[in-house]
């Protein structure tokens, strides 16, 4: 045998692909016999190819995954600090530095990011099993061994196992909406099509892990593995770079920014102390150390991670499962969402919207496959029984019809083709049910639906013994087969022109057509035959068929509206159709929609000037889609991608958040994403986006909690070192203040609900820094409050005889009280709190201070912690000094409120 071309890749002459070559061309190509290949040339082609299956990714054992843990730029600092500590023999001190280091890492490694296991969702998608003809004979063998040039059996169930151009075709239906997002199953052919047809427009071809559901093929394998269309996917989805969202790639530059200022004033400070102060090396780097324990946010990562752990659980009690905890917050922070259509905005339940029939035009409400709804002209709701021609076409829709309509405790499912379901719902919705028509109206004999006929028949015998046949189809091919029409007044003859005005009206609603007829008389023979639906037939009417949109989500995409939200829809689906869809979703209303074809024409700059002007994108492949949002995100966007198909999967992953449908949705869409909707409905996102937003206020208002506190402790060692005084906070004590009372009293922020308006406000931009001139301004005041009352409260016990340890003692409670204390201060950034919900709205912020209370005194009292931490016992009156200087910090920041917060700058900062 010849040896062929290679299968794998694109035919010999590129500019013509495999969909656009004749079948008998193919085959040539690929040395394709009648009979199959043999074995050895089977083995051959093995070697060269290689298997049917996707290469799998490459995974971080979870030593690597812990080690990275520590690749963070304020670890680093203090892991040189417990470095050098021990060096000079501060064991303690080193292991209170390791301590925090390593609780940090534990928590990161627990909650680490999204699994990668969205590659494995799509190799499952491929059949493990094939039928083949080899040798002459058909063989059931693993997919796996397919290759090239291989004859592949198709029949109704298959799960295609690997890209086949069809040679023979018998009435072949493909639901390929998890490839392309196409709601319907689609009809196959052997012709060639264009070139430069899109996958769904590919109707010669049949692509791995989609699912034929009618009819029977046969198929020659051009595409195996990792070639295959969904193996570019898998390509794609490995290729993409995930990228840090907006909270993350805010607390980086907020780490190496603190880092940096950290180092530089340390060692600015050593140089003073040691050059011009004449401290020892040794003890000026102690003091330094402290300093820099001071400075450093350790409780940061871990509240963090609580505040986005409890964003969670708020979530999941809205039906959004989040996968990967950063995912909470920057859901709050998208300014454009990217929805694709078929099962995300609609309902994925093909639903009959419009019947026209002669001098009639019925508009049908209810969606999906729920049997409820009423028919109306205009705004008057109609009795179907009163209409003979639409009684008759609601009774043809249902008699004429091989599909089942269940009904599950109320959730209603159908099985079979989905628009014949669509012509159930819709009789049941008159009355007229399956058991009725089953057992009034016997079917006796039908033609199933070829597409080269474009209709399906079926003959009937009614009660009073009266032969019907009733035919559905293509409304060009009811025309030829009517020679009259039925209106209220009786049979006429047929408007043909009238006919194809309505046809043409209802397809540009973005509906699908289907034409139903009927003849009073049986078959000539005694079976139903071709020749029997020739003509002589009566028009009943037209039916139009759309996925309808989530009534939930018109009002979810008007809320996301009214948040400053864009949202835009792309999909696999026609122009026209998704045009009509978005119209009535208010998305892309009055604008241009692109399709797949032109976008693929423009170049990523003409891309970027599109994206953000054009709302609706049809036709679009999975190419498309994640070149979209990388425009998107290229022009400052932060973009949320929805989907529930594999054709969404890299689209997802490169998303700042990927969002899937959890009902729906395939694996590989769901493995891909950062959220999983429970319950597939659009409107979950505008509510995770309400909770994502009231996550970043809290985490604000946690680092405006704690900096502060950090810079009191700061000031308090500065100033000592530049007096030189004793160091009133040994770094021990410090990390202490910063790593139990800071974050104990902190985390009480992570339970406040969201403010008032927060869906009333813009998203704040993709590029604004944590820290305003605002919050700058009110860490500066609280730092400088806390040093007064710590350091003045310190030298105020020096001078009085008190000891070293009590004042130390003294200096931490000072801080720790002033925490209390500001922690009902903010509760809100510019609102005062001296009323009822501001001191007890929050019932954890109280059982922190409460529980942090308790820590003090433990830490003051319990002769364990004053042998690690050096403290010693207070009386009633160093306690009443130390209640004072907390009592400072809340008055003087309640005023400050007051007077600065009815400036427009402090409102814009405070968001």
């Amino acid at each position: 045998m010849p040896r062929p071309t290679d299968a794998a890749a694109p035919p010999p002459d590129a500019a013509v692909p495999w969909h656009a070559l004749g079948a008998d061309e193919v085959q040539q190509r690929l040395q394709c016999p009648p009979a199959g290949l043999d074995e050895a040339e089977v083995q051959r082609r093995l070697a060269q190819h290689g298997p049917n299956r996707l290469a799998p990714p490459r995974k971080r054992g979870p030593l690597v995954r812990f080690l990275l843990q520590f690749h963070n730029i304020l670890l680093y600092v203090m892991l040189a600090a417990a470095v050098i500590t021990a060096a000079l023999g501060h064991w303690v001190d080193t292991g209170v530095l390791l301590a925090a280091v390593v609780v940090n890492a534990i928590i990161g490694f627990i909650q680490e990011g999204k699994a990668e296991s969205a590659l494995e969702a799509i190799r499952s998608m491929l059949s493990p099993r094939a039928t083949v003809l080899r040798d002459g004979r058909r063989l059931d063998i693993d997919a796996a061994e397919l290759v090239p040039g291989d004859r592949v059996l198709l029949a109704s169930g298959d799960r295609v196992p690997a890209d086949l151009r069809l040679v023979d075709v018998r009435e072949l239906r493909v639901e390929e909406a998890a490839l392309t997002g196409e709601s319907l199953p689609v009809d196959k052919g052997t012709p060639a099509v264009a070139a430069d047809a899109s996958l769904g427009d590919r109707a010669g071809m049949v692509h791995a892990g989609t699912l034929v559901v009618y009819g029977q093929a046969t198929g020659v394998v051009v595409a195996t593995g990792g070639r295959t269309e969904i193996g570019q996917i898998n390509r794609m989805l490995a290729g993409i770079r995930e990228l840090n969202t907006p909270l993350l790639r805010q607390i980086d530059r907020f780490g190496h920014f603190l880092a940096a200022t950290i180092l530089a004033f340390s060692a600015l400070t050593f140089v003073v102390g040691v050059l011009w102060r004449g401290h020892a090396p040794a003890e000026m780097f102690m003091m330094v150390v402290a300093l820099a324990a001071s400075a450093i946010p350790e409780g940061l990562p871990a509240i963090m991670t609580v505040t986005l752990a409890l964003g969670v659980q708020r979530m999941a009690r809205r039906h959004a499962i989040v996968r990967r905890l950063p995912a909470v917050e920057a859901l709050g922070s998208v300014t454009v969402i990217c929805s694709d259509k078929t099962g995300t905005l609609t309902r994925n339940e093909m639903t009959v919207r419009r019947v026209v029939c002669a001098g009639m035009a019925v508009d049908v409400s209810g969606g999906g496959y729920e049997p409820v709804g009423d028919f109306s002209v205009g705004e008057r709701v109609i009795d179907s029984d009163r209409h003979p021609a639409l009684a008759l076409l609601l009774r043809a829709g249902v008699l004429c019809n091989d599909a089942q309509l269940h009904d599950d405790h109320g959730s209603w499912s159908i099985v079979g083709d989905p628009t014949e379901g669509a012509l159930l719902v819709l009789g049941q919705k008159a009355g007229f049910t399956q058991h009725i028509g089953s057992a009034e109206w016997p079917r006796l004999d039908s033609i199933p639906f070829e597409s080269q006929h474009r209709f399906m028949a079926t003959w009937h015998r009614d009660a009073d013994g009266q032969a019907w046949i009733f035919v559905k189809g293509a409304p060009e091919r009811m025309l030829d087969i009517c020679a009259n029409e039925l209106g209220d007044d009786g049979e006429r003859a047929l408007d043909v022109d009238t006919w194809r005005r309505m046809a043409t009206d209802t397809a540009a609603r973005g509906m699908r057509l289907l034409g139903l007829a009927c003849k009073r008389a049986g078959p000539a023979g005694e079976r139903l035959t071709f020749s029997d639906v020739e003509h002589g037939f009566t028009m009943l009417g037209l039916v139009g068929i759309v996925d309808p949109p989530r009534e939930e989500s018109i009002r979810a995409v008007a809320e996301c509206h009214a948040a400053g939200i864009r949202v835009k829809m792309i999909t696999g689906d026609h122009v026209e159709t998704a045009r009509a869809i978005g119209a009535q979703l208010a998305i892309g209303a009055g604008k241009p929609a692109i399709s797949g074809a032109e976008l693929a024409l423009m170049d990523d700059a003409s891309l970027r000037s599109v994206a953000m002007e054009v709302d609706v994108f049809a036709r679009a492949s999975p190419e498309h889609k994640l070149r979209l949002v990388q425009a998107l995100q290229e022009d400052g966007q932060v973009v949320a991608m929805t989907g529930d198909g594999v054709n969404d999967a890299p689209a997802l992953k490169r998303a700042d958040v990927g969002v899937a449908m959890g009902k729906k949705g395939t694996e590989a869409a769901k493995e891909a994403s950062d959220v999983v909707l429970a319950d597939d409905n659009f409107a979950t996102i505008a509510a995770a986006v309400r909770e994502g937003r009231a996550v970043y206020d809290n985490l604000k208002k946690f680092i405006l909690f704690m900096l502060p506190t950090n810079g009191g402790e700061a000031l308090v060692v500065v100033a000592a070192i530049l007096f030189e005084l004793t160091l009133p906070l040994t770094p021990a004590q410090i990390l202490w203040i910063n790593m139990v009372t800071s974050a104990s009293l902190g985390i009480a922020l992570a339970f406040e609900p969201a403010e008032a308006g927060i869906m009333r406000r813009a998203p704040r931009p993709p590029g604004q820094s944590l820290l305003s001139g605002f919050f700058v301004w009110r860490v500066v005041l609280v730092s400088v409050l806390m040093m007064t009352g710590a350091l003045g409260l310190f030298l105020w016990e020096l001078a009085l005889g008190t000891s070293i340890e009590t004042a130390r003692t003294m200096a931490v409670n000072a801080i720790v009280a002033a925490e209390m204390f500001y922690l009902i201060n903010s509760r809100h950034l510019l609102a005062g709190v001296l009323n009822r919900e501001g001191l007890t709205g929050n019932r954890v912020a109280l059982w922190a201070i409460a529980a942090c209370v308790l820590l003090q005194a433990a830490f003051t009292h319990l002769p364990v912690m004053q042998g690690i931490f050096g403290s010693t016992d207070l009386d009633a009156i160093e306690w009443l000094k130390v209640l004072g200087a907390g009592l400072l910090v809340f008055v003087v920041a309640e005023v400050e409120k007051v007077v600065i917060g009815r400036t427009a700058w402090a409102r814009r900062a405070a968001g």
